[in-house]
């Protein structure tokens, strides 16, 4: 477990050091953010974060493979996977950045996306179980296709719930820490013969970035990671879906069954506000006879702002039900099924009553005070 702290604290560090080198970058090249209509930050601000994201994860995949602890389960020689997830990785991080530049059509960036997802299954990182029913995927052709399912959906929906400051970083953060304490505790539980796994290892990378990006990214945003870092997160987190997929088998041990179904169920219930998202968003988009990718003010995000919500509690709120429904998940691996969901239908409603009842609309009479700044909690937010 120190290791992957280690990890997580050297992709925290240096990405946290390489934003502001990036900030000033983007502003000389002119990757901007411009205000617009379906927008809700209200000046210009750069992007690129994602291009500081790739350093952290880069960083601290070279230092964990001259870590003897990973050297033999994760890079031992001849081992292509880690660096395939690398590679992929600054495949989609530089597709993104050149969409924040230049605003690639559809179809470059879906065929980018595909052609990064088709790197990783062509060196080894591919979907071979499924861990529902014991399934065994014997089709090459079914897995590469099923692969780059998975991966395309997983960086689109981390692109389309990128709506407000701090909002994709912290959602991914609380998602991949739940996934690695199940990948952790589960390797724990099944006696297996290392802990160090390619997932876990992603995982604690991909926490870290996170934690050093948000200090930059959190309401008021100084930098947005753009489509570069929302690319980004949504292959790494998809990536160790894969890497840990199969590699339990669920007949070995009865009492270990359910916790084993998981790889596949719990990054969709990590994902599950992005996909219901991304799910909504295309059949509307649809019913209007649009194209699925034209963009709109209707994202979940924007619901909360018009509830009333501020800026700042509308991603905490987001951010408490994605902690809900990930970490009850996991917790499948330690508690039975009875106590989890006991536990989870005491927090949704919790959650459900601080989604719909704002603190900001009980407070609209008498106005509120200003603040040292002169602002007020109806000031206009900034974009994600």
């Amino acid at each position: 477990m120190k290791l992957y702290l280690l990890v997580a604290a050297i992709s925290a560090l240096v990405t946290f050091a390489a934003v502001p080198l990036i900030r000033v970058f983007a502003r000389k090249i002119g990757a901007m953010t411009p205000v617009r209509e379906r927008d809700v930050h209200t000046r210009p601000t750069p992007r690129l974060g994602g291009v500081a994201m790739l350093l952290g994860v880069a960083v601290a995949m070279a230092v964990a493979s001259r870590i003897p602890f990973f050297q033999g389960a994760i890079f031992d020689q001849g081992a292509r996977e880690p660096w395939a997830v690398l590679g992929a990785a600054g495949l989609v991080c530089l597709l993104g950045a050149a969409d924040d530049l230049w605003d690639l059509d559809w179809l470059t960036k879906l065929s980018g996306q595909v052609l990064a997802a088709g790197l990783l299954a062509w060196q080894g990182v591919q979907l071979v179980t499924f861990p529902i029913a014991g399934l065994t995927i014997t089709s090459s052709r079914f897995s590469l296709m099923m692969t780059v399912l998975v991966i395309v959906v997983a960086i689109n929906a981390v692109n389309f719930i990128d709506g407000l400051d701090g909002l994709a970083a912290g959602l991914v953060c609380i998602g991949a820490g739940a996934f690695f304490v199940y990948t952790y505790l589960l390797s724990v539980q099944s006696n297996a013969r290392t802990y160090a796994s390619l997932a876990a290892l992603i995982l604690a990378a991909l926490v870290g970035v996170c934690v050093g990006f948000l200090p930059y990214n959190f309401h008021p945003a100084s930098i947005f990671m753009g489509d570069s870092g929302a690319y980004l997160l949504g292959l790494l987190f998809a990536a160790a879906t894969i890497a840990v997929t199969g590699q339990i088998d669920p007949w070995a041990n009865p009492r270990q069954a359910l916790p084993a179904f998981l790889p596949i169920l719990l990054p969709v219930l990590t994902l599950a506000l992005p996909l219901l998202d991304v799910t909504w968003s295309a059949l509307r988009r649809l019913s209007k006879g649009l194209s699925p990718f034209h963009p709109d003010r209707m994202h979940l995000h924007h619901r909360l702002l018009s509830l009333g919500h501020t800026h700042r509690r509308a991603v905490l709120i987001l951010y408490l039900w994605t902690a809900l429904i990930s970490f009850s998940g996991a917790a499948l691996v330690q508690f039975s099924l009875n106590s989890v969901m006991v536990g989870m239908g005491a927090g949704a409603v919790i959650a459900a009553v601080l989604t719909v009842m704002p603190i900001g609309k009980r407070r609209r009479h008498p106005p509120q005070p200003a603040d040292d700044d002169g602002t007020t909690e109806k000031e206009v937010s900034h974009h994600g």
